[in-house]
């Protein structure tokens, strides 16, 4: 089994920074990309920022400039630095791994349990 255990969050006001991290474990083979998404309420999940194995990051439109994606490939771990957050920022944040794990052939995607990110004005 795969794990992707998320911590961070909470409420913060509008210009804090929030660092959340992410970390993958159990029988894994080998990682491609990691990355954050979020949710806000009555919206779609979107990509907030994502990062290949050779460092090589993306981020949405609406976050760059303001976050950062770090990963670090020894340990199977994701961060999300957060800066100049923005009440639009407000969402349910999820990790996401795409790996190969000891019991698939495939590589698939999988999820943290998600945390909350609340930014107020």
């Amino acid at each position: 089994q795969v794990q992707l255990a998320q911590s961070g969050g909470g409420s913060l006001q509008a210009g804090d920074s929030l660092r959340l991290s992410c970390a993958a474990s159990g029988s894994i083979l080998s990682i491609d990309s990691m990355g954050w998404y979020r949710q806000a309420p009555g919206k779609q999940r979107e990509l907030v920022a994502k990062i290949s194995s050779s460092d090589s990051a993306n981020y949405a439109d609406s976050v760059k400039g303001r976050f950062t994606i770090s990963r670090d490939n020894g340990k199977n771990t994701v961060a999300l630095q957060m800066n100049n957050l923005k009440p639009d920022d407000t969402a349910v944040y999820y990790c996401n791994a795409y790996l190969r794990s000891r019991l698939t052939v495939r590589y698939s995607d999988y999820w943290g349990q998600g945390t909350q990110v609340t930014v107020s004005s």
